[in-house]
């Protein structure tokens, strides 16, 4: 009987610890994050713009505007904008991420397979932007584990709500299903307008940010996604090799390019030139934004979403009015607010006064 009570026993517990990992798992399966549909306000949203869940996408993403976009690719084979979410944190200072800890989110172009999706993340969800990218390692750019993920907590990536990165995380989903192997991330300091241009014109990385303009440049003009190739420490947009592609050697003779495309890039950068040259002589002058730690778009100013660091976007970004040799000016000057970029007309729209003019030395931040 003894013995019959410890089986019987024994056969209790393991269906009572059976039923318990039955429990964990459906409680796994029934939260459903990583399989959530994409909203159907979106689905009508593509169906507007010619296009379906399963067709391509690609990422635009823009800090100083922090605008995250979702374009999809058309039955013409051509993109179009399907949505710009605001971003709800991004983190450093305007330029690209050079080594481990700095806190700055990267610049550049970048790739996303399906095996860089986190459907487990602690970030409700996220997904590895693919830094450092050849480009990156050819500089000796260090770091890595660089996510576009929710919480709307950032220290070196780009943060997002959680409705938001649900949403764009089904759409990445299904155009992953629909057999895209890997999804293009454009990642840009700012919108690439003549205005901003004219402004940052000065900046220690403009030289960097007109490269990968050349870049945004082809996809403006084209509406195709750009092949990107990197050689001799340097991005080149619009050309592929049919032999093997060193990122640190120089560029192989004989790049393929598509003629009309290219010469429409050059006609774009020769007027986009021409307009940063008139803003120059019309008295832009030239600035430098020192950031707290990184920013926020508008649209979340005054709510409650629970913000990493909320202390660092209390005021925004100081701008920093330099002379024509890239020295701060005394302090003391007033300056207009950078335009802020109207998500729902695609065009830049004037805000109020700007940050007063401060020290550069006081304002910038100390090392991570």
């Amino acid at each position: 009987m003894n013995d019959w009570r410890k089986r019987l026993f024994a056969l209790g517990l393991a269906l009572f610890a059976s039923a318990l990992a039955a429990g964990c798992e459906d409680a796994l399966d029934s939260s459903g994050r990583s399989q959530a549909p994409i909203p159907g306000e979106t689905l009508a949203l593509m169906d507007k713009i010619g296009t379906t869940p399963a067709a391509p996408m690609l990422i635009r993403a823009y800090k100083q505007e922090a605008e995250f976009e979702i374009w999809k690719m058309k039955s013409d084979g051509q993109y179009a904008l399907l949505k710009t979410y605001p971003m709800c944190r991004w983190s450093g200072q305007l330029g690209p991420k050079l080594q481990e800890g700095d806190h700055q989110v990267p610049e550049g172009f970048y790739t996303i397979t399906p095996a860089q999706m986190n459907p487990n993340s602690h970030y409700y969800l996220s997904f590895n932007v693919g830094y450092p990218n050849a480009y990156d390692r050819a500089l000796d750019r260090t770091g890595g584990d660089i996510m576009v993920h929710g919480i709307c907590s950032s220290a070196g990536c780009f943060s997002m709500t959680d409705p938001q990165i649900a949403e764009i995380y089904a759409i990445a989903r299904e155009a992953f299903n629909g057999g895209q192997a890997a999804i293009q991330m454009q990642s840009f300091p700012f919108r690439m307008s003549a205005q901003n241009l004219a402004r940052h014109r000065l900046d220690p990385n403009i030289a960097f940010w007109k490269e990968i303009k050349n870049g945004a440049d082809h996809f403006e003009v084209s509406k195709t996604e750009p092949d990107v190739l990197i050689c001799d420490r340097h991005y080149v947009f619009g050309a592929r090799s049919d032999k093997d592609v060193d990122a640190s050697a120089p560029c192989p003779a004989g790049l393929q390019r598509d003629d009309q495309i290219e010469a429409a890039v050059v006609e774009k950068a020769t007027q986009d030139d021409s307009a940063v040259a008139t803003l120059v002589a019309q008295g832009v002058r030239p600035v430098r934004l020192v950031y707290q730690d990184g920013g926020q778009n508008a649209a979340f100013a005054g709510k409650d979403e629970d913000a990493s660091a909320p202390e660092a976007l209390s005021r925004g970004p100081t701008e920093i009015l330099l002379d024509n040799s890239g020295r701060p000016l005394p302090p003391g000057a007033k300056l207009a607010a950078p335009p802020r970029h109207d998500a729902t007309t695609g065009h830049d729209a004037t805000t109020g006064a700007g940050q007063p003019q401060a020290s550069l030395d006081a304002l910038r931040p100390s090392a991570d």
